[in-house]
């Protein structure tokens, strides 16, 4: 899918060369080739305009400069289909922030493969062809898709990591919600609920994937120093498949050491969540999980679950594609890192965040 935006309204600067050519006294003409090193300026004039665009704090318009060479920037959004519960809003935010880009005209390609791990290094190998100016992606088994995303590098796509990172990649950024601090909270609701000796377990994704692995490094370690009552369990590891985490789960609950609390890091709960229920321990086990959709709503607002802790998203993608675009526009002098704080949503201030939640629809809707 392509998705073209071609927006015309320069948002004005703070201050731009007319305010350099005032404040000096020389014309618009002689600060423009003094700012872009073009020949006709004396050096003592090229410094007195270098030093006032600082003191000014005169950043170049450079949306304006893309439009002014007509240049056209294509990103690919390549994005697994499962879990939609968090990947298709973060398609809106990228969507959004493209549709609020003003001054340059950007191409959209959307790619999905089925699920982390299973299609996405076929779908980057196939960018190679594309020469996309960017890729907005999200790392699944970095050490798999290392190779292929330093290959997409050194022919100039500029590959940005969002919801997790390969570090060792080369790619130029990454937004992503805090992983570390979402187990680290998410193990502090549970001391705080537990205060005899109990069991708790985790259920993740894949533990290749960074961002699962850092929430359970986050979730141990704040175990252990917050809560010595509570011992964890091995970790579950789900690889997000719906009937595999079902599986597990009723295992978990029928096995010999049984948790009190539980901390499902992935948005896959929903078949976490229904082997709970049909044991009937859904609201005796304290439940923390990741993220908002309307289905968790009524178990939020029952009790059922005791909090979730929102990644935020949407913002996510809104994030990345800004971060790309700058990344692209300013000629690759930054490499964004960007870890948002996680939301923790309890019955309490649920109703803030469902106007969030039905405000997301009507635009995926629209």
């Amino acid at each position: 899918m392509i998705v073209t935006f071609a927006n015309m309204t320069i948002a004005p600067k703070t201050s731009g060369i007319k305010d350099i050519a005032k404040a000096l006294g020389i014309s618009i003409g002689t600060v423009d080739r003094a700012l872009h090193d073009r020949t006709g300026v004396n050096p003592k004039t090229k410094a007195r305009v270098l030093q006032k665009a600082e003191e000014l704090g005169y950043k170049p318009n450079l949306a304006a400069q893309a439009l002014k060479l007509n240049r056209r920037i294509e990103i690919a959004i390549v994005l697994p289909k499962q879990i939609s519960h968090f990947f298709d809003p973060l398609r809106a935010g990228i969507r959004s922030a493209a549709e609020a880009t003003t001054g340059i005209h950007v191409n959209l390609t959307f790619h999905e493969y089925p699920r982390m791990g299973q299609g996405d290094i076929e779908l980057l190998e196939a960018r190679l062809k594309d020469k996309c100016d960017g890729i907005i992606f999200t790392p699944g088994n970095p050490r798999k898709l290392d190779p292929i995303i330093r290959r997409l590098t050194a022919q100039g796509t500029a590959m940005l990591c969002v919801a997790s990172d390969a570090p060792a990649s080369g790619r130029v950024g990454l937004v992503s919600s805090h992983a570390y601090s979402s187990g680290a909270i998410a193990a502090e609701l549970l001391a705080f609920k537990l205060s005899r000796k109990s069991y708790v377990a985790t259920i993740t994704g894949e533990l290749t994937t960074l961002d699962h692995a850092e929430k359970l490094r986050g979730f141990a370690a704040t175990l252990a120093m917050l809560a010595p009552q509570l011992s964890l369990l091995p970790a579950v590891e789900s690889h997000e498949r719906p009937k595999e985490a079902y599986r597990q789960t009723i295992a978990l609950l029928h096995g010999e050491t049984k948790p009190q609390g539980l901390y499902i890091s992935t948005a896959n709960s929903l078949p976490v969540l229904q082997a709970i229920e049909e044991e009937g321990l859904l609201g005796k086990i304290q439940v923390v999980t990741t993220d908002l959709f309307q289905e968790l709503v009524p178990l939020i607002e029952t009790g059922k679950i005791l909090a979730t802790l929102y990644q935020r998203p949407f913002t996510q993608g809104k994030v990345a594609f800004e971060s790309l675009i700058n990344y692209l526009l300013e000629d690759r002098k930054t490499s964004p890192i960007t870890r948002l704080a996680p939301h923790i949503i309890f019955r309490s201030n649920l109703p803030l965040f469902i106007d969030r939640l039905d405000s997301l629809t009507e635009y995926e809707e629209t």
